[in-house]
């Protein structure tokens, strides 16, 4: 309760007395409202269109549109047919996006798994290696990373079996009828701390990277063209305060960016590299669902004109 009673006190400092009453009744009111009907709402294309509209509007206080900006793009993929084409529902897989991967660029760009675990039974008989990620592959940012022989949470990688991401999380449709699955990966180059590249990709040609630096820590962000200029603006997280080279094998992760990226009118190559090889972490539908905020309209302007020129 302290903490609600800071939030609601931080937020009417900032932004002043209607907001702050406009914000607590959408956020602890309506929103609350909106993510218990979900779970007794029929399974109904109108329903989910109506939530993935609300939340956003909820969040960016105006109604999504068919302007060329980055948040309403990502909102119309959800509320159109297009979330269900059957490639988008199975790079939502994360054992299956590997297949894709695989055909279209080549296994080598493919995380090696270590294990697909499915059932409870298997996931709890296991025999996990001391270093590893391990993480559902009908959901999205449930992640264990193991180090050093950490004990294992089996209760929660169980509840995984149970979970209902499309039910559970804000109705994506791409992940209704996904099989509950654990899929058991090493961590790539050693390094627990890896930066994420994030190629945002407009018909088959990357138009902005998203760096995300130590994401399971203190998460900060830099954003870049292909021509790695460094770009101003700043999206939900802080900017990175220091300098995020350019990685050495930028040309071939721009390939595979464009390659995995050609059937889609829009869609996000997520990408690991150590420089000299690189890897596919996913491919991701739908942005955040949209609902990441920019500190300004103008930043906003900035991200879109770069993304749709």
């Amino acid at each position: 309760m302290l903490a609600l009673l800071e939030r609601g006190v931080g937020h009417f400092r900032r932004h002043g007395a209607l907001a702050a009453l406009r914000h607590g009744f959408v956020h602890y009111g309506l929103f609350p409202l909106a993510r218990a009907s979900r779970r007794v709402a029929p399974e109904a294309d109108w329903y989910d269109a109506f939530l993935a509209r609300f939340f956003f509007w909820g969040i960016h206080r105006r109604w999504p549109g068919d302007r060329p900006l980055f948040n309403d793009a990502w909102v119309r993929i959800r509320t159109s047919g297009e979330i269900n084409d059957p490639l988008r529902v199975l790079v939502s897989d994360k054992e299956l996006v590997k297949l894709y991967v695989k055909a279209a660029v080549g296994d080598a760009y493919n995380v090696p798994t270590l294990a697909v675990l499915r059932s409870v039974g298997e996931a709890r008989a296991f025999d996990y290696p001391p270093d590893c990620v391990i993480k559902p592959t009908h959901g999205s940012g449930q992640l264990i990373l193991r180090r050093g022989g950490s004990v294992l949470d089996l209760d929660e990688i169980e509840s995984w079996f149970a979970m209902n991401y499309y039910r559970d999380g804000l109705r994506e449709q791409n992940y209704r009828t996904l099989r509950p699955k654990v899929i058991v990966e090493p961590i790539l180059y050693g390094d627990s701390r890896l930066s994420d590249f994030k190629f945002i990709c407009l018909r088959g040609e990357p138009k902005l990277i998203q760096v995300d630096v130590d994401r399971h820590g203190n998460h900060t962000r830099q954003y870049f063209d292909v021509e790695w200029r460094r770009q101003d603006f700043e999206l939900m997280y802080p900017t990175h305060p220091g300098v995020v080279p350019r990685p050495d094998n930028l040309d071939d992760m721009l390939r595979v960016a464009a390659a995995l990226s050609r059937p889609f009118g829009l869609v996000r190559v997520d990408l690991y590299t150590d420089g000299r090889q690189c890897h596919v972490g996913e491919i991701t539908n739908c942005h955040a669902n949209g609902c990441e905020i920019f500190p300004s309209a103008e930043d906003e302007r900035r991200a879109s004109g770069v993304l749709f020129g």
